[in-house]
This record gives structure tokens, sequence and C-alpha cells, in this order.
């Protein structure tokens, strides 16, 4: 089975390594990366990592929708079209497979080998750590909000698997599109239960990306550690969506995602394994490229603390209560909180 993983990323030198060997342990076989004007040195690595697969991309987006202009081009290249299978994560996101195997040939006969498999996301929080530590990010944070309610909302955004006899007009940042004339014949979620028809349609814009997550992780469930440690948030700001422009990773996008109330260890099942392939692969070159990556996260860190206003944005976050906004604000309403 020959499964393609599609990114894009903009300065993520120091988290690549662990993307590339975690999702080469859940079945990926190639990597077809587009980068964004890095400055880390994140660009060396992916050009290092070709013996892992990795077919390594300047992202070719003239607009401001990155992403979407790159997956127009992913579409015609030969390692998306001979693909058995196609999936389309961020770096920061790790699909957690819980079917018997725990990867992805195991999720698709889990799921009835259907057309399309899309697994809902779980955001975990910070866990209130401050600084960037060179280890594995699905070993460091471990809590999350409960999983089928994300702030005020039991619907939740998706990330999916697409087979090659998929009918499509054109993928999606979170989901392939059919071609008018036709439809997919089976679409599951992640306990491999139909999507809602609404989903497959995206007849209403709610319903493009997401739909109720009660009852769709049996199978797997995607991790996105979209926060990670506090140093690496600031960067993150500084650097900017590597997806599309004008995003904001600002106050709220923290304190939606910062919610602990559920502690999930499930993906420390794959550490073991893991640790043994990041050992493997931080050898000679790839562990010098990594090295340096690491170097420059830390001093950009170090840089952007130097502005008062990015300073004082660290004291606020690092003071907010870990609620989600509207439980916040219904504690205060409530006098439970000044």
């Amino acid at each position: 089975m020959r499964i393609t993983a599609v990114t894009c990323v903009k300065n993520e030198g120091p988290f690549i390594l662990e993307w590339i060997a975690f999702n080469r342990l859940i079945g990926v076989t190639d990597f077809l990366i587009y980068s964004n004007d890095c400055t880390d040195g994140t660009d060396a690595l992916l050009d290092a990592l070709a013996p892992w697969g990795v077919i390594h991309l300047p992202n070719p987006a003239r607009g401001r929708n990155y992403q979407m202009e790159a997956l127009k081009h992913a579409a015609r290249q030969p390692v998306v079209r001979n693909a058995d299978w196609v999936w389309i994560a961020d770096v920061d996101e790790f699909l957690n497979i819980h079917a018997a195997g725990h990867d992805i040939p195991a999720l698709v006969a889990a799921c009835g080998t259907p057309q399309a498999i899309s697994v809902s996301f779980q955001f975990f929080a910070n866990d209130g750590v401050d600084r960037f530590q060179d280890a594995p990010v699905i070993g460091q944070f471990t809590r999350s909000h409960n999983p089928d309610l994300w702030c005020a909302d039991t619907t939740l955004e998706v990330k999916t698997l697409v087979r090659r006899d998929f009918p499509l007009r054109y993928y999606g940042a979170h989901r392939p599109f059919a071609k008018a004339t036709a439809a997919a014949s089976a679409w599951t979620d992640g306990s491999g239960r139909a999507v809602p028809a609404r989903f497959v349609e995206a007849s209403a814009p709610q319903w493009i990306r997401r739909f109720p997550v009660a009852g769709a992780r049996d199978h797997a469930t995607l991790n996105h550690y979209a926060l990670r440690s506090l140093e690496s948030y600031l960067v993150k700001i500084d650097r900017g969506d590597v997806n599309r422009e004008g995003r904001a990773f600002d106050d709220r996008y923290w304190r939606e995602r910062n919610d602990p109330a559920w502690q999930d260890l499930s993906i420390r099942r794959y550490l073991p394994a893991l640790e043994t392939a990041l050992s493997e692969m931080k050898q000679g070159r790839l562990a010098r490229l990594h090295d340096a990556c690491v170097r420059a996260h830390r001093r950009r860190a170090a840089d952007v603390l130097r502005d008062n206003a990015t300073a004082a944005l660290r004291d606020h976050l690092r003071a907010l209560p870990a609620w989600p906004p509207g439980e916040l604000d219904l504690a205060r309403d409530l006098g439970l909180m000044p």
C-alpha cells in the first residue's frame, strides 16, 4: 500500500523529524512537502530527507491561500496520483490510530475499506509548558478538552484519508470534494460509520469540514498540538499561518485550545518505536541539520521576547486560567472567577 502524506511548512524545522518518523510508523511511504520561505533551516533539512521518501518543493502559490494552491499543484504530481491513499495534514497533527495494528492499513480495514475516512480533531493543551524542549511532542502534551465537546461545540473539524478511486474534483485541506456527477461509494468517520450526507454534499458552510464528533473516534483520532510550548507558540505568532495569509494566532486561539479537562495518553503507544526511529535518523548530516533548526528556533524565541508587546502577551497567556472562553465567561457571570 502506497500512502502519500502532503503538507505545507514554514519554519517547522525542530518538529519535522518527529512528524516524518511518526507517519512512517503508521504506514506513510511517501511525503510531498511544500515549504514557504523558511528561515530556520527547514528547507535544508527537508532536502536531506529524500532517502526517507520526502519530496520537497517550494510552494508554487502566488496568491494568499498558500495551502489550496499547493494542493492543486500536488494533485498533478506522480507521488500523489500513483498513491493508493493520500493523507493531507499539518506538521502539528498526528493520526492516532486505535484499531488493532495501530497503522493506516489497520484503520482502513476497521472502517470497511471505504473511499475516504474523515478523522475528528482533538486539540491538546499547552499543559503549562513554558520552554521549548527538543523531545517528541506526542510525549510532552497529554491533556485536551473533552473529546466530544470543544468549547461549546459538539461538531469538530476533520482531516481525511482519500483513496485513489475517490471521484475527486479537488483536494481540500480538510476533505476532498467529489465530482458533481459522482459520489463516493463509501465515506466513513473514524469509527467506520457513514459520514453525514450534508458533509459529503458540503451543502452548508458549517458542514464543509466538520461533523458531530460523539462516537466518531473508535478507530482513530487526530491529535492536534496547535499550541505546543509557550515559547513555540510565540514563534508561531511571529511566523504567521503557513496555510493562508491574514490569520491571527492570538489570545482567543490560545484559550480555545488550552483546555486541559481530559487526559489522553493513548498516543504514547507509539513512543518507544518513535524514539528508536528518531535515534536512527539523528545521525550525521541529519543530526546537524536538525540541531541547527533547534538552535534557530530557540534564537527566534529569545528575539521575539525582546519586543515589549510580545513579552506582555507571554505574561498574559501564562496568567490565563486554562478554561475555554465560554466556560470562563460563565464562571465570571456566576461570580466564580474575578
